[in-house]
């Protein structure tokens, strides 16, 4: 296991106890990833932190090879079987005679699994031991999108920057025609031993920065890391209906995996630009339609703009007031399940602001034919008994 399972409680994570059964721990994930997903929690960090959390407990814990090594690591570092003092080969003076190579892993990366050797490795020194698969870095990135791309769902292209291995030496830190040596400080483990208290933890190695590897004639170009950068471009396909704010994450697209390893995750927030028109409610959209007095009072037929071009034609009843939402069926976002959501337009009776004699004489008639139609009659009678 890594070398950092030591120091969390995957069991807390989940909140079950360590003889929790395989199904009451995936009830237990579910329902935390279900609370916890970024696609619930839109740009919320602490969510997202907490997600990736549960899903590793849960990935340890869900799997038998994985789970037994775990809680045989906790337990011996729990009973303080370490010795404080270290030695070059291992830990000395405890209860338990264990290697240090094969308790730290000895990869060139330095970063390599954590007492996964302690209890199925057949010994062997640094020489005989092959690199560890490393998992590729999570990347994000931002993304801005127009309203439109979102309806339907759109691929777009992102260029990406994210480690690599030195494209000059290929990871190895050394120049061309030299190799790298075994790091005399951490003997090529990548660790060197800190004695705290009554334990002794692990901690990169200073001389070699945790590789396991010296160079003395550095590459030119990572002087020594056997880091570089890559470019790249990665399709991304970015689902129908985003809402602005979404972190969507697209699994395997991140950094490159090293060794054989997976690839990291990309996360990409969008941010998706105002519509001059169309505004989100949900899962539908809004669109506000003015109408004339005369339409509302009268009835009409009206045409109502819909995304994707177009109008649509819908029938305004005699009567209509400003506020009332008639509901445009199947011209929205599309869902998840394939089927466009809605369109909800919703009426604005429009005040005219110039008028002319002759309207302004018909309008004078039509107050005096109403005038027994007064619709402040309810709010006065509601104000007289208050």
């Amino acid at each position: 296991m890594n070398k950092d399972w030591l120091e969390k409680d995957f069991y807390a994570l989940l909140g079950v106890t360590k003889d929790a059964t395989p199904e009451e721990m995936k009830k237990k994930y579910r329902k935390l990833a279900r609370d916890l997903h970024p696609d619930k929690n839109p740009g919320d960090k602490e969510a997202e932190d907490k997600f990736k959390a549960v899903s590793e407990a849960y990935d340890v814990l869900s799997d038998d090879t994985k789970r037994k090594e775990y809680d045989e690591g906790r337990a011996l570092f729990a009973s303080g079987g370490y010795g404080s003092r270290p030695s070059p080969g291992g830990f000395g003076g405890g209860n338990y005679n264990v290697n240090y190579e094969d308790l730290f892993g000895g990869d060139q990366g330095g970063f390599g699994d954590f007492l996964g050797g302690i209890f199925n490795r057949g010994g062997g020194g640094t020489a005989g031991r092959s690199r560890q698969a490393r998992r590729g870095q999570d990347i994000e990135t931002s993304l801005t999108l127009s309203f439109d791309d979102t309806l339907d769902g759109v691929t777009v292209p992102l260029n990406l920057q994210s480690d690599a291995p030195c494209s000059m030496c290929h990871g190895t830190g050394a120049k061309a025609g030299s190799t790298p040596k075994v790091c005399p400080t951490c003997g090529g483990n990548g660790q060197i031993s800190r004695n705290a208290g009554g334990f002794a933890f692990a901690e990169p190695c200073p001389t070699c920065q945790g590789r396991g590897l010296y160079v003395d004639d550095p590459c030119n170009r990572c002087h020594g890391t056997g880091r570089g950068k890559s470019n790249r471009t990665v399709q991304a396909r970015i689902p129908a209906g985003v809402k602005d704010g979404t972190k969507i994450r697209l699994k395997g697209k991140g950094g490159p995996g090293e060794n054989g390893g997976p690839g990291g995750d990309l996360f990409v927030k969008v941010t998706v630009k105002a519509h001059p028109l169309y505004e989100r409610k949900g899962d539908n959209l809004t669109v506000e339609v003015p109408v004339t007095f005369a339409e509302a009072a009268l009835g009409a037929d009206i045409a109502i703009p819909v995304p994707r071009g177009g109008t649509v034609n819908m029938r305004i009843p005699a009567g209509t007031t400003s506020g009332r939402t008639f509901r445009i069926k199947g011209k929205g976002v599309r869902g998840k399940d394939g089927k466009n959501h809605d369109v909800l337009a919703v009426i604005d009776v429009a005040v005219p602001q110039n008028l002319n004699e002759e309207a302004k004489t018909a309008l004078a008639a039509f107050a005096e034919a109403t005038i027994d139609q007064d619709p402040r009659k309810e709010i006065y009678a509601l104000g007289a008994k208050s």
